[in-house]
């Protein structure tokens, strides 16, 4: 049995944010944007990639807000009507399995203690080697090539 969990984001956060013009959005460093091709727009809120043609917001995510030295804001995607996807211990969805994957290992005092670039397809391999120390606390996964975070992993 799998001792781990992906965590998409809440949906609720960003239902408010598609009704806002762009005008508005760009006071926060938000876009729209329409999916021209698949895979190439995974959305962190449904952990899937978003059809060719759906609409998404490309906007800033504070996917590290803590005080730390590893404080972080990078950009996510996220689709028009997406809900958040509860994920099975263990199960790691197409948009981390098709891509390569830098894994972030954090305490409780969120210092990053390890990390690794993997193949997505070994990505639970290494969150297992990773867990296995007691020190780490979380871990996230961001996109290697574009370097965008993609969720969180918490231990079950």
């Amino acid at each position: 049995m799998s001792h781990f969990r992906l965590v998409a984001l809440a949906h609720e956060p960003f239902e408010p944010l598609f009704g806002l013009p762009a005008p508005q959005l760009a006071e926060i460093g938000a876009m729209r944007v329409r999916a021209d091709e698949k895979p190439g727009y995974p959305c962190r809120v449904s952990l899937e990639d978003a059809e060719v043609g759906e609409e998404l917001l490309l906007l800033p995510w504070s996917h590290l807000p803590e005080r730390s030295p590893y404080r972080s804001v990078g950009p996510i995607f996220v689709r028009r009507g997406a809900k958040s996807r509860t994920l099975a211990p263990g199960e790691i969805p197409d948009t981390v399995a098709s891509r390569l994957i830098s894994v972030r290992a954090y305490d409780a005092a969120h210092l990053m203690v390890g990390a690794a670039v993997c193949e997505g397809t070994e990505v639970a391999a290494e969150i297992e080697r990773q867990f296995r120390r007691e020190t780490v606390a979380y871990i996230h996964l961001h996109n290697a090539k574009p370097g965008c975070f993609s969720c969180a992993v918490r231990r079950v």
